[in-house]
């Protein structure tokens, strides 16, 4: 059924990344630091796998706005940033904050088109594919545009820090985002080089419960039924899901297995796939989401521990050595659980993961055949370790 605000969740460009909830893109915002900072979110997936995806706005000392990693700009999402305008001046500044980020990269342009006075700060070494296409190609006003240097003076407001993680070589392109440090606030923005990981579902994902309950099955058996331990049970499964692809808990059901099931499913809809749940959960995954969860701490995500990080550390040290300087206080990732407490030696013993041997858990086995086969293939380079 479509709500009668539905117009103002439109998301008509979602063709170029087509990840759900594909059209229809519902925004919450939330004030984190009265005054100074808001998180703007929404959320996205494959086969209901939805995580939040997150717009930091700051408001700037000497007045207007800046957004880090911008979201769809939708009515609704525009209304809500309006209102922050009208309180704190104009956006003057957008940070492109990922290379190689494609749910990051996509929403930057759209977004520049609606605050026409914002200079647009790129992460160096930002590509795009098949065809690694120039800036103003993908839509970024040439001159409102300019590549962050490290070399060069910061164009940022003096309360404002910044640092890049990599360039980190990848085969397909280059790894690489900024870092900003508001010091007003204390607070650390990221993109994905550190998340928390919540055990309830976020309220941004809590708005659409259909992903959740999805996944809180045990088989295509059951209804979907909408109740609290549901939605945290779905929510803990989606998260083994996005992280590790394929768990150890997750056991994958034959093609005749799965289409029996299917046939008898109580929901056949278009909306539940025709009934088709190709998997089963072992008793294991509860186990298997705790072990990752570590208690809420500010950790590296598993495919960057095994694909992406672990490929320069000197890249990952620079970094570390230059936001260990800021005295953070509070870390807003663009997924998952913000604001989080960290500070330097936090952020710097979530990544002592990456100078360790491969861990033994069973959870990362895809993953970690997965590198090797990138590595044997020639796609990416070896694991310094």
């Amino acid at each position: 059924m479509r709500n009668d605000r539905s117009k103002d969740w439109n998301w008509p460009l979602w063709p170029i990344v087509p990840l759900y909830p594909y059209g229809q893109r519902r925004t919450l915002r939330r004030e984190i630091v009265p005054g100074q900072v808001w998180v703007f979110e929404q959320i996205q997936g494959i086969f209901y796998v939805t995580v939040p995806i997150r717009m930091t706005v700051i408001a700037l000392d000497r007045g207007g706005l800046l957004v880090y990693a911008p979201v769809a700009p939708t009515g609704e999402c525009l209304r809500l940033l309006r209102e922050l305008v009208a309180a704190y001046g104009e956006v003057r500044f957008i940070i492109f904050s990922s290379a190689s980020g494609i749910e990051h990269k996509v929403f930057v342009a759209p977004f520049a088109r609606y605050c026409p006075q914002a200079q647009i700060l790129v992460v160096p070494h930002t590509w795009s594919f098949p065809v690694n296409l120039p800036l103003s190609w993908l839509g970024l006003p040439t001159a409102r545009t300019h590549i962050l240097s490290p070399a060069s003076a910061s164009p940022l407001p003096p309360e404002l820090d910044w640092a890049i993680l990599g360039p980190i070589t990848l085969g397909l392109g280059d790894f690489a985002e900024v870092s900003l440090f508001h010091n007003p606030s204390r607070s650390l923005l990221v993109t994905d080089a550190l998340i928390s990981i919540p055990a309830l579902p976020p309220e941004s994902v809590q708005l659409d419960p259909w992903p959740l309950l999805f996944h809180a099955r045990e088989s295509a058996l059951d209804s979907l039924e909408d109740t609290p331990e549901n939605r945290q049970k779905g929510w803990q499964r989606i998260v083994l899901f996005a992280f590790y692809f394929r768990p150890q808990s997750l056991g994958v059901l034959s093609n005749a297995a799965a289409w029996e099931r299917a046939t008898q499913a109580p929901d056949r809809s278009r909306r539940n796939y025709f009934g088709w749940l190709p998997w089963q959960w072992t008793a294991q995954w509860q186990r298997s989401f705790q072990a990752l969860h570590q208690n809420g701490a500010v950790q590296v995500a598993p495919i960057l521990q095994t694909l992406i990080l672990n490929r320069d550390l000197e890249a990952v040290e620079r970094w570390l050595t230059q936001i260990s300087q800021w005295p953070i206080e509070r870390l807003i990732a663009a997924h998952l659980d913000a604001p989080v407490a960290a500070t330097p030696s936090t952020l710097r013993a979530a990544m002592e993961v990456l100078y360790q041997p491969p861990s033994p858990n069973p959870d990362l086995a895809f993953l970690q055949a997965l590198d090797d086969r990138l590595t044997e293939w020639g796609i990416t380079p070896p694991p310094c370790n």
